[in-house]
């Protein structure tokens, strides 16, 4: 973790991290979580932009030196820290990072950039007729670029879903809440994402890597086309059979070892022709099956994703 970072929980005194903190007046709630809240701010002087105020609170243990804090707080400062170096365009930039500890209670405000909607909004303003090819694709382009950059620096983002995609009035994508982020490396089983976009490797409770985050993006893809989930199931078991419904049933050597569940003929059809795919072009239709592949080393990654005829070709 970034030594500035770090600072904030060996010193027992009040201390700020941000030497010149950035002025701002709050403007109204986003969002209230168990750990924080969420504002909608502007910033004092300078361009006067809107910017996103995230404010936790938390009170540690007289002994911890900082253990009590969450996880997940200093885990997205610290990778939205990192990415802020290469101030990718699809990667929502930190601007700003302020940590005061006094006594037990340690406050802490991340500053980031400020988009009015995410992805969610968004396909719920669409027309009737659905999003246009070119909307559709301007948006998975970039998605697939800020995730390809993720994956170049070794970061895993776990939970993409429509509402952590901000998407702008100019149709500027962002990739934004890194709670759940991690650090490449195999991990084992942890609930991540909403169960729509979450991959079979996770449902059936087997070690999962960064295709998770392809097959999560496919699943938008076909959710932009459809303008509902594609996959709404409503437990584990459901999730999977819907699943292989659309994929097919993968073949017994595919089925990994570590699964909780036992490779079955029973879970569902081995040649499905979903007609939802009647609805997609040919390449787009190859796209959407190379990201929903079962075995996740045989998923498409998103560098290979980018160089796909649909983007190139069309």
């Amino acid at each position: 973790m970034d030594e500035n970072y770090e600072v904030i929980f060996r010193t027992p005194e009040k201390m700020e991290v941000s030497a010149s903190p950035l002025p701002y007046e709050l403007l109204s709630l986003i969002r209230q979580g168990s750990f924080g809240k969420v504002f909608k701010a502007r910033e004092i002087g300078g361009t006067g932009r809107l910017l996103a105020v995230k404010k936790f609170r938390n009170q540690l243990e007289p002994s911890s030196a900082g253990r009590g804090v969450p996880p997940f707080i200093l885990r997205e400062v610290a990778l939205l820290g990192r990415m802020k170096f290469f101030d990718h365009p699809n990667i929502v930039k930190l601007l700003d990072v302020k940590a005061t500890l006094e006594g037990n209670a340690l406050d802490l405000t991340v500053i980031l950039e400020y988009i009015d909607q995410d992805l969610s909004t968004y396909m719920s303003k669409a027309p009737p007729s659905g999003l246009s090819l070119d909307d559709i694709k301007g948006i998975m382009l970039q998605l697939m670029r800020g995730l390809d950059f993720m994956h170049a620096n070794m970061v895993v983002r776990h939970e993409i879903k429509p509402e952590n995609i901000l998407i702008s009035s100019s149709g500027l994508v962002k990739i934004v809440d890194f709670e759940l982020a991690r650090l490449y490396s195999a991990f084992p089983v942890i609930v991540v994402v909403n169960i729509c976009y979450r991959a079979p490797e996770v449902l059936l409770n087997t070690w999962y890597e960064s295709a998770v985050d392809v097959w999560s993006a496919g699943c938008i893809f076909a959710e932009l086309f459809l303008l509902k989930p594609l996959f709404r199931g409503t437990s584990e078991a459901q999730q999977l059979k819907l699943i292989f419904e659309f994929i097919g049933l993968p073949s017994e050597d595919e089925w990994p070892l570590t699964s909780c569940i036992a490779y079955s003929h029973s879970l569902g059809p081995r040649d499905p022709n979903p007609p939802v795919l009647d609805l997609l072009n040919p390449h787009a239709k190859d796209l959407l099956l190379e990201c929903l592949t079962f075995a996740p080393g045989r998923r498409i990654s998103p560098a290979g994703a980018l160089a796909h005829p649909f983007f190139t070709q069309e």
